[in-house]
């Protein structure tokens, strides 16, 4: 099979490229920094996956609001629109997408039939995923891939926080209590192998074993035979990214279920068996 990834150079698409090839599939890398590149990248490829966004984890001023919006929604439409005009199109269309498309509860239970939330992210990525369906008006099949926070050691926010943990100096974040929807990247990219294997629609890349932050925090703090005393309160990291602290102060309780009816077998569903995978290669 032929696979071109959109962002094949960031963390999920490094694991995700490195796991196609090593079944025998072709992958080309692209990037939307140059969007007639990779139209002309996803010529003649059997499935393309785009992973592209400005980064969620910073400080949202109206400008950074602006660029993750249109990195996800406007540069998504414009090139699916340009794969529409290809001559040979790709079979298949795989998007990334967030959990935070369905806002923030410390109550609700979210699966992939929830409807979404009403905030910042929320409407990031309801529009994000409309526009990655306009390839099923040119034929493409459309998988969404509604992903937590990938668990690997090189990449996403553990790779940030693995230093601190490792110096005893990790701890809860805010509560503790918000919810942790979790996935260790070894799922991470097996739901993306499993969209480009041919299931299509929403799923969720979440663990199956859902957590709140104290409870990741000492199973990492355990895995690692470190203490986690060390706190980071609701208002320092509030003064550290203001709105888009919500991201990490506020949670969602994300399971997967229609992932699992599709089929997909997770390797890690609790996260203790994951953190020790982690702590094991840190």
């Amino acid at each position: 099979m032929n696979v071109t990834i959109v962002g094949a150079s960031g963390f999920i698409g490094r694991h995700l490229a490195a796991a196609l090839t090593s079944r025998g599939d072709r992958v080309t890398p692209a990037s939307l920094r140059d969007p007639a590149a990779a139209v002309r990248a996803a010529a003649g490829a059997d499935v393309v996956v785009n992973l592209a966004g400005e980064p969620v984890a910073q400080r949202w001023s109206p400008a950074v609001k602006e660029k993750i919006r249109a990195s996800r929604v406007e540069a998504t439409r414009t090139f699916v629109d340009a794969l529409g005009k290809l001559e040979t199109r790709p079979r298949g269309y795989v998007s990334a997408s967030a959990v935070g498309y369905y806002g923030s509860s410390e109550t609700e239970t979210f699966d992939e039939t929830s409807a979404p939330g009403n905030d910042f992210l929320a409407g990031v990525c309801t529009a994000w995923e409309s526009a990655a369906d306009g390839a099923a008006g040119f034929g493409m099949r459309v998988s969404k891939i509604r992903t937590g926070v990938v668990l690997g050691t090189d990449g996403g926010a553990l790779a940030r926080l693995l230093p601190l943990f490792k110096l005893g100096l990790g701890g809860i974040v805010a509560s503790g209590r918000q919810w942790f929807p979790w996935i260790h990247i070894d799922d991470e990219v097996g739901i993306y192998l499993h969209a480009i294997d041919g299931t299509d629609g929403v799923l969720n890349a979440t663990a199956p074993g859902p957590v709140r932050n104290a409870d990741f925090t000492r199973s990492l703090g355990a895995a690692l035979h470190r203490p986690t005393l060390f706190p980071a309160p609701a208002f320092a990291i509030e003064l550290l990214l203001g709105e888009a602290a919500t991201v990490v102060t506020q949670g969602q309780n994300v399971v997967p279920t229609r992932t699992l009816a599709t089929g997909y077998r997770f390797k890690y569903e609790t996260i203790d068996t994951a953190c020790a995978a982690i702590a094991a290669t840190a």
